[in-house]
């Protein structure tokens, strides 16, 4: 790795970038609180190294307190080294537990051979993290999902799913015992693939059960890495519809009151004036690559539209 005077004034910033989009993150969906002791669930892959680096860090000069627990579950895959995580949390100093649990021996029987078998081991592994919370204290349940697993999440629902749905950066479980939050939402998956070359952690490879890769999420991934490519600026649109929802401009009679609709309403979004700004839509915002590579962020794109908007010719 190279250490120029250019490359550490990158790796300074985009450090600092990390860091910022993670506390933003924290904070505008007040994720970690005071007193909280947070069970950081650690994979071996590069999200949750970097998950924990940067909770650490933020966990030194955050002004409140809270607890970090590394967890990690040892699910008997074939060739699991099982010794890199131990060594690499001793190192670090923190507080971690190795949670050993045959969940392959179960997958491999009731999957066919060949089938993807990551629904059913993710499943068997949320209810053994569940318990694994409760058994240690933990309050909080930290996972590495970052705004591209987000996005992907959404489209897999929209196109295989029928749902208009996608990964909450924020959320209680069904039984209403445990709060999973996901501090990794506004990074992109790109700066975490640079991140973790910058600190070289000890990757553990995520193909050692043999399951066939997911097709459809790989379709969609690719579909936004050739979009973010071709035109700049259109995932961190997408992403900022995410935190725009007009329920009154779609078409789920649970989530929005059409029935008792009536003349004189007061509607919270608007009426019709959301399409006052629909007019710019069909000329792209203008986004710089240098933008991009500087990590441009929502609200630069919101603005950026405003901008574009507002020199747009009035419409009578």
């Amino acid at each position: 790795m190279s250490h120029t005077p250019k490359s550490q004034y990158e790796n300074n910033k985009l450090h600092k970038r990390l860091r910022h989009q993670v506390g933003a993150a924290i904070n505008d969906f007040r994720m970690i609180e005071h007193g909280d002791k947070v069970m950081v669930c650690l994979s071996g892959g590069k999200d949750s190294y970097a998950l924990l680096d940067i909770l650490m860090g933020l966990q030194k000069s955050a002004p409140i307190e809270f607890e970090l627990l590394a967890i990690n579950l040892d699910q008997k895959q074939p060739g699991f080294p099982t010794h890199i995580l131990p060594e690499y949390l001793q190192q670090l100093g923190i507080p971690f537990q190795i949670i050993e649990e045959d969940t392959y021996s179960v997958v491999k029987r009731v999957i066919e051979e060949g089938k993807t078998t990551c629904g059913l081991c993710s499943r068997l592994r949320r209810g053994i993290l569940y318990r694994v919370a409760k058994e240690t204290g933990c309050n909080k349940i930290a996972l590495g999902h970052h705004r591209d697993d987000i996005l992907e999440t959404l489209f897999l629902n929209l196109f295989y799913g029928g749902k208009l749905k996608a990964m909450p950066p924020k959320l209680l479980s069904d039984n209403g015992e445990h709060m999973v939050i996901r501090p990794l939402a506004y990074v992109k998956e790109k700066d975490l693939v640079r991140y973790a070359g910058i600190k070289q952690f000890p990757i553990i490879p995520c193909n050692l059960c043999g399951s066939q890769p997911n097709l459809q999420r790989q379709v969609i991934k690719d579909m936004l890495q050739q979009w973010d490519q071709q035109f700049p600026g259109r995932i961190e649109s997408m992403f900022s519809a995410l935190q725009n929802v007009v329920p009154s401009h779609l078409a789920d009679t649970d989530l929005f009151d059409f029935h008792h609709l009536q003349p004189g309403q007061m509607l919270k979004h608007g009426g019709d004036t959301a399409f006052d700004r629909e007019a710019f839509i069909a000329t792209p915002p203008v986004v710089s690559k240098t933008d991009v590579a500087d990590g441009i962020t929502a609200n630069r794109v919101i603005n950026i539209l405003d901008t574009r908007s507002r020199t747009l010719p009035q419409q009578a």
